[in-house]
């Protein structure tokens, strides 16, 4: 990321603000649950901030560019996975090493989503649960995100809502066979009243049921000044609601430069808060869908201030 020198001269001297919530050893009967054993990572509300830079996963130094630029460590560290691409366990231990937790957003491109749920690629799957069970250390997984918007093929009027869900499940049962109880599951949609997208489906038909999910991952933007926390993520939180009690994370959100994002920060960090959630991860990208990316120093400052605010575990 491109960072104010100014703005990252001060921040460098004040590093540090969010650290990484705990986790635990769980024991007992709900250890041999779908999505609930081995390590489980806290679920203290406003305890997240998380960041999706450039690079990532070949490279930490977007990451390490932009903690500079705000002096604020992220605790949860995202990549993009494509279908037989490995786990990437050097990133992992990356991340790790820095203080934060992986998010893997696998994606199931270029395969059909019914051939997954009939186990044809069963062995790309126990392989990449084995390397993800022996990085022994948290890892979260998003399988298939914003499955009820329309442009991914496993998505909306692509992939019937059914055979994603079997799929879901089917991903969820191979990790589980193979001991990858260092796994936190996060079922993510896309909001839906998206103001780039329109309306866009409630999540209830892709809903795979609580033994399959440990946290619900919620998608959406700020593409205009107008735009409030609670008209964007409200009303799917309220459908998510419906479905389960499972904690929330914000776990793709930013705002561009003309929808004022000092200003959307301050509301992503109220937002967080005043619901309850887990908190949420800034995507720190330039690409032609927008750009955005902090660069100003009042952005800059607002992230820091933020992030001082949050919860330590």
């Amino acid at each position: 990321m491109t960072a104010i020198v100014a703005a990252a001269i001060v921040a460098a001297a004040i590093v540090a603000a969010v650290t990484v919530p705990g986790t635990k050893k769980q024991s007992g009967p709900a250890a041999a649950g779908p999505g609930r054993g081995g390590h489980t990572l806290s679920a203290a509300p406003a305890s997240y901030l998380g960041l999706y830079a450039p690079g990532a996963p070949d490279s930490y130094t977007g990451v390490a560019a932009f903690t500079a630029a705000t002096g604020v460590k992220p605790t949860l560290v995202p990549y993009y996975s494509g279908w037989f691409e490995p786990f990437r366990a050097r990133f992992a231990r990356a991340v790790s090493g820095n203080g934060a937790v992986p998010l893997v957003q696998l994606d199931p491109d270029g395969v059909s989503i019914a051939a997954i749920a009939s186990g044809r690629y069963d062995g790309y799957l126990r392989t990449y649960a084995q390397a993800v069970r022996a990085y022994r250390r948290p890892v979260i997984v998003s399988f298939g995100h914003e499955m009820n918007g329309d442009w991914y093929p496993w998505g909306y009027k692509k992939t019937s809502p059914a055979v994603f869900v079997a799929a879901w499940r089917h991903v969820v049962t191979v990790f589980r066979g193979q001991a990858a109880g260092n796994v936190t599951w996060l079922w993510t949609v896309n909001i839906t009243d998206d103001p780039h997208y329109g309306k866009i489906p409630g999540p209830a038909s892709w809903w795979p049921g609580s033994s399959y999910v440990t946290w619900v991952g919620i998608d959406g933007y700020y593409y205009h000044s107008a735009t409030a926390f609670s008209s964007l993520f409200g009303p799917t939180i309220v459908a998510v609601r419906e479905l389960t009690r499972d904690p929330i994370l914000i776990a793709e959100t930013a705002a561009l430069p003309s929808a004022d994002q000092p200003a959307k920060l301050n509301d992503l960090f109220d937002g967080v808060r005043s619901y309850g959630l887990l908190g949420f991860v800034w995507f720190d990208v330039a690409h032609p869908g927008g750009d955005w990316q902090l660069r100003s120093p009042a952005a800059l400052a607002a992230f820091r201030a933020g992030a001082r605010s949050y919860r330590r575990p």
